[in-house]
C-alpha cells in the first residue's frame, strides 16, 4: 500500500487553516493596527484551508481514479 502524500499534507493545513480562520474571527481587531488593519490570521488561514482541501480532494480523485482502474480487471479475474 502506497500513501498518497496529498492526503497528510491536506490534513494538516486544513488543520493549521481551520485553526487560524478561528482565531482570525475571533482576535480582537487592535491586534492588526500594525498590519494596516488586515486581518492576517484570516486570510491566511482561508487560503491554508483551500490548499488543504484542495489537496484533499485531489487526493480522494486519485484514488477513485486507481480504484476504477482496477476494477474491469478484477472482473475479469472473478470471472475466470
Amino acid at each position: 500500500m502506497q500513501l498518497d502524500l496529498r492526503l497528510p499534507i491536506g490534513f494538516m493545513f486544513t488543520i493549521v487553516g481551520l485553526a487560524l480562520v478561528g482565531y482570525g474571527l475571533t482576535s480582537d481587531s487592535a491586534i492588526y493596527q500594525r498590519s494596516l488593519g488586515i486581518n492576517i490570521n484570516l486570510w491566511w488561514g482561508l487560503v491554508s484551508l483551500a490548499f488543504g482541501v484542495s489537496m484533499l480532494g485531489l487526493a480522494t480523485w486519485a484514488e477513485r481514479k486507481k480504484r476504477a482502474a482496477k476494477s474491469p480487471a478484477e472482473k475479469e479475474q472473478g470471472a475466470a
